[in-house]
């Protein structure tokens, strides 16, 4: 189920959304200060976040710019503060919308539904400076060469690595095993294709002890793989 997550530190607010996220068919993910946003945004990457501003901890303008460092996730601020420019500021860090409290639960999920249907469906997929990689729940930093699933590492080699870069950087599209061979080990490597088969079951078999219903990597029968985004999960 796609979820949404609700950072607020009142409780009556954050209740009161969650019926109504529930009703709507998304599952509400709860967070009562700014750090426990991030960290539950890294280990749940919901489709949509509703962000507090006055917040223990982390403020909600700077959970903003961090969520915007790796990810284009739709945000939509929720604050008593109605001011002008402090629209505007949020606005301009990266937020999609903006409510101001009181409000009404049904302008807030009017709200979610907009900017959902504006948003593509792919919105958690983004490079930054050529270095770090996101889809959905999958994040991979070539710069430290990690690679973490919901928020948790896993352990693979810089080859690995490299693999899931590779075809991250073009869902769905096909690379030919020679294509995967030229790209990781070399033109001059005097290897063949079998070692492309070995290569990616071995990377199979480390990422699929974590869920991922967003994606996979599939075989294309007779020509390679491809890192498959499957949109109803995502």
């Amino acid at each position: 189920m796609k979820k949404i997550l609700i950072a607020d530190d009142n409780e009556d607010i954050t209740d009161i959304l969650s019926a109504y996220i529930e009703k709507e068919g998304y599952e509400p993910i709860v967070a009562r200060d700014g750090q426990e946003a991030l960290t539950k945004f890294e280990k749940y990457r919901p489709v949509l976040v509703l962000l507090d501003i006055m917040m223990p901890k982390i403020d909600g303008y700077e959970v903003c710019r961090s969520i915007r460092h790796k990810s284009n996730v739709p945000i939509i601020l929720v604050t008593a503060r109605g001011e002008d420019f402090e629209r505007v500021m949020g606005l301009d860090i990266g937020a999609d919308d903006y409510i101001v409290k009181p409000f009404s639960p049904n302008e807030v999920m009017a709200r979610v539904r907009a900017v959902l249907r504006r948003t593509p469906k792919n919105n958690h997929t983004i490079v930054k400076n050529d270095k770090m990689l996101s889809i959905d729940n999958l994040t991979v930093n070539l710069e430290e060469y990690t690679a973490s699933i919901n928020g948790e590492k896993v352990s693979l080699t810089k080859k690995e690595i490299e693999t899931m870069w590779i075809l991250g950087q073009h869902p769905n599209k096909v690379y030919t095993r020679d294509n995967l061979l030229d790209s990781l080990w070399g033109y001059d490597y005097f290897g063949d294709s079998r070692t492309v088969d070995s290569h990616i079951k071995r990377l199979r078999a480390k990422i699929d002890k974590f869920e991922h219903p967003g994606w996979s990597i599939k075989t294309i029968w007779g020509v390679g793989y491809k890192f498959e985004i499957n949109e109803e999960n995502v």
